[in-house]
């Protein structure tokens, strides 16, 4: 047998030896752990036992098993003790397994109270197993250009594939497995350098580690006692944040998405302006109007629907033909509300709409704003992350004058879903306010510490993920220089593109873009020159959604359309994972013509 001499280390969950819970390190090379691993799962000891002999006669002295005890301490190579060692992993995975002899589960002794119902051991190693599939099929394949994008399967089709079906018994290690790689296989690889679908692409992988880690640790970001580390990180990744927006002061909390930061900052906008909501409800208010632009995030009406104000009272203020919120429409139509007897309180401009990426004109709306005395909040879920680029930073000019702003980190930064926060500007403490109900199960006011460290009352949640962690240690990672970087080169490859596009025949720009938003026509040799005949809208309004369903099933890339206003479907190409390169760029208009040069 060919033995490598490749030194690692490896985690061996053992549940108890000697009598204490330990977890084995081992730094048995990789062809002799997996040989080990098939001994316990076949209990074929003794080939295991020959083929570590077989090793060590060739391993460096060096090499050696350690116990992970209180104390970590390594001791030299004892073949005796490996093979005590090695048959008490048999026993006790023997003596512990929920596996019959022929592979079945079986149920625990519910009335036994002597052992845990769950095994350590075999849960360690499920997940060892399931981590080196997740690393495989979705951070090796799943990021590499010449696998898929996506494996697509009809519906019915992938139901019967992942058989979904939740049934009374379970199932053995080795199913569940494949039930890991089958997820994993049939998933759309987002983080694959052509996926260029959604705001959220690529990967990074500081964060990925922080997501691993907080999912590890399952705790509730809602008082010190259970969550110490994490209420002073977020406390900390917040300032961070409200600095670059230009506060020295504030407040801010991280919601479960965009949407949620949005409508945050429209309940405490009415807070603000009528306390007595929270207690005497909406029959106490008159008739309160929003105003935002047709171009804004959708949960603008959402949120007015879901707080009780209406949709018919967010009112939509005219935009420029780039997308951008005409300050002196949104003072008119102000006035205009005042004059039907209703009460503006609140305006929703936008940094990064979701489909041109335009920005609004927030120093000319903060006028407006400041002019009525209404409540200005800076929807830059999308385009925020231009606040750490010295070149870019122009282009949300103004937003230290708004009350509250949202920003998404899982975004442009590749921080992970979900990262969101919402920034606000007050020092009154009003999110604790506008938020709590003061459960003295949770907010006991006798605590022995300082009981302001309990933020779980800010939140309108209850149970609330660590989502500050991800965050901060990418920025541990890369600091706020490498972040920089990442704004700077999406702009560069953006460029590219549109320059890329202006030498090519059949790519129509919807306009020149202002952030890292492509929009373009693609147009088949069969339209051009053709676009005066009445036909012509609809013949082009059908070529995106074919080139769509092409690329999809033949998994070679993602890429979004949508019509606008009076403009038919166009693709919308966003820029934004920091694994891309120019070769995917050129990639992408290759593979649009390839698709599209037929129709």
């Amino acid at each position: 047998m060919n033995i490598t001499h490749e030194k690692k280390m490896h985690l061996m969950p053992t549940g108890k030896y000697d009598g204490r819970p330990v977890m084995v390190w081992s730094s048995f090379s990789k062809v002799s752990w997996k040989a080990c691993l098939s001994a316990w799962h076949d209990e074929n000891l003794k080939v295991w036992q020959d083929q570590h002999t077989n090793a060590s006669q060739n391993r460096p002295s060096s090499m050696a098993t350690s116990v992970l005890r209180p104390k970590l301490y390594r001791k030299p190579h004892n073949p005796c003790k490996l093979q005590r060692f090695a048959s008490f992993l048999k026993l006790n995975m023997a003596e512990r397994s929920p596996f019959s002899s022929d592979g079945q589960r079986m149920e625990p002794i519910v009335g036994d109270l002597s052992d845990p119902l769950i095994n350590h051991a075999e849960g360690q190693l499920f997940l060892y197993e399931a981590y080196k599939i997740i690393v495989e099929e979705v951070l090796c394949k799943g990021t590499d250009v010449k696998e898929k994008v996506c494996e697509w399967k009809e519906p019915e089709e992938l139901a019967l594939l992942l058989d979904l079906e939740l049934r009374e018994k379970g199932e053995p290690q080795e199913r569940l497995l494949q039930r890991v790689r089958d997820v994993a296989k049939y998933s759309i690889k987002t983080s694959h350098p052509r996926f260029f679908n959604q705001q959220f692409a690529g990967v990074d992988y500081h964060s990925l580690a922080g997501r691993f880690l907080s999912e590890a640790l399952n705790t509730n970001l809602f008082t010190y006692e259970v969550a110490p580390v994490f209420v002073l990180m977020e406390a900390e990744v917040l300032r961070g944040l409200r600095e670059l927006v230009g506060w020295t002061e504030g407040d801010g909390i991280f919601c479960p998405g965009g949407s949620t930061s949005n409508m945050y900052a429209m309940n405490l906008a009415r807070y603000r302006l009528y306390p007595e909501v929270k207690s005497q409800g909406l029959w106490s208010l008159p008739r309160l109007t929003i105003f935002t632009s047709p171009e804004s995030h959708y949960s603008v009406k959402k949120g007015a629907a879901f707080l009780g104000f209406g949709m018919d009272n967010v009112i939509f203020v005219k935009v420029d033909d780039g997308g951008h919120m005409i300050p002196e429409d949104l003072d008119e139509k102000i006035e205009l509300s005042k004059s039907q007897g209703a009460v503006p309180f609140y305006v929703s401009c936008t940094s990064g709409t979701t489909v041109q990426g335009a920005f609004d004109p927030l120093d000319h709306i903060a006028d407006v704003c400041d002019k009525h005395k209404l409540w200005l909040h800076v929807d830059a879920a999308w385009g925020g992350s231009v606040l750490f680029s010295k070149k870019h930073k122009h282009l949300m000019k103004g937003v230290h004058r708004a009350n509250s702003v949202a920003w998404n980190p899982h975004k442009m930064l590749v921080a992970g879903l979900q990262c969101s926060a919402l920034l606000l500007k007050d020092t009154t403490n009003l999110l604790k306010k506008c938020h709590s109900a003061n459960a003295s199960y949770l907010f006991q006011q006798d605590k022995f510490y300082d009981v302001n460290l309990d933020i779980g009352d800010k939140s309108v949640q209850c149970s609330r993920k660590v989502d500050c962690l991800k965050l901060w240690l990418m920025w541990k990672a890369v600091g706020s220089a490498g972040l920089e970087q990442r704004v700077d080169k999406a702009f560069l490859h953006a460029r590219y593109l549109v320059d890329q596009m202006k030498k090519r025949d059949g790519f129509q720009l919807l306009k020149e873009p202002e952030f890292v938003n492509v929009c373009f026509w693609f147009i088949p040799p069969s339209l051009r020159g053709k676009e005066k005949p009445g036909d012509y809208q609809n013949r082009l309004a059908k070529i995106a959604p074919v080139i769509k369903e092409r690329m999809v099933k033949q998994g070679t890339m993602m890429v979004g359309y949508q019509p606008l206003g009076d403009r038919v479907n166009f693709f919308r190409v966003t820029i934004l994972s920091p694994l891309i390169s120019q070769k995917d760029m050129d990639f992408f208009l290759d593979e649009i013509e390839r698709l599209g040069n037929d129709l």
